[in-house]
């Protein structure tokens, strides 16, 4: 098995406690409400949301996949950090992949907004690469979530205050 990983990093103007309860805390609601062309629904398969939660993610008409198993690796609001694996799904399945695990830190940034720094771990099967462009969409999805969110924010000043 190896493991490819890859860093990316997205700016916000909203304060980093802010967008941890929206991005990371409520996402399970938010995002299907902001972006539900991207995820339709989230299911909580087994656990309270903390670590070893299990989540079905069932994705909207637009995505190429149809859904995927979700496992909560690590959590820590004092931080802003949260840890998570895809475990199972389409998404693995259409690959020689085993798993991808995310590293996520939302800190503050110099303007009084925040910084989401996110580590990707795609662990394959064999020696396998992931092409640029699969890198390069992977980051994209991601940027469209933070920024609708961050949108979602703005537009709805007193939530998650």
């Amino acid at each position: 098995m190896g493991v490819i990983t890859y860093d990316h990093e997205i700016t916000s103007s909203i304060p980093p406690t802010k967008m941890f309860k929206a991005f990371i805390l409520d996402s399970d609601n938010l995002i299907p409400k902001v972006l539900p062309q991207a995820i339709k629904n989230v299911e909580i398969l087994e656990g309270d949301g903390g670590v070893g939660t299990g989540k079905l993610i069932t994705f909207g008409e637009g995505s190429q996949y149809k859904s995927v198993k979700h496992r909560v690796d690590g959590i820590d609001e004092a931080n802003c950090t949260y840890s998570y694996s895809i475990i199972e799904g389409d998404v693995l399945e259409a690959g020689d992949l085993e798993k991808i695990s995310y590293d996520v830190k939302i800190e503050h940034a110099a303007d009084g907004g925040s910084i989401c720094k996110t580590k990707s771990m795609y662990h394959t099967k064999g020696i396998k690469e992931i092409t640029e462009e699969k890198i390069k969409e992977g980051k994209e999805k991601a940027r469209a979530m933070f920024k609708a969110i961050e949108a979602y924010l703005h537009a709805n000043p007193h939530a998650y205050n």
